[in-house]
């Protein structure tokens, strides 16, 4: 009779946790996980940011090179692209497009 005692008590205690684990999270209720966060600490996270690029001199990004669509225009001409790597890119464009 004991080892049918037993064998039932752990039975039930394996049913039980079974259905603990399958419970949910206490926090899943709202239906919003851990990849959301509050507006306030997305903000923090962005000023944060910010001040890590700024490295804190206060200095703005550089500006994007004015030059960069003329430079993918010769990139995409396997010419200009070989002479541009020999006399340099304003050079190169200059000669198969014109003014730089």
């Amino acid at each position: 009779m004991k080892p049918l005692a037993l064998l039932a008590l752990l039975a039930l205690a394996a049913l039980c946790l079974v259905a603990q684990a399958d419970a949910k999270p206490r926090g899943a209720e709202s239906g919003r996980g851990a990849a959301f966060v509050s507006k306030q600490e997305g903000s923090e996270v962005v000023k944060r940011l910010r001040r890590y690029l700024d490295h804190g001199l206060g200095v703005p990004a550089p500006y994007p090179d004015p030059l960069e669509s003329k430079r993918e225009v010769c990139e995409l001409n396997p010419d200009c692209d070989e002479l541009a790597d020999h006399i340099g890119f304003q050079e190169a464009y200059w000669r198969f497009y014109g003014t730089a």
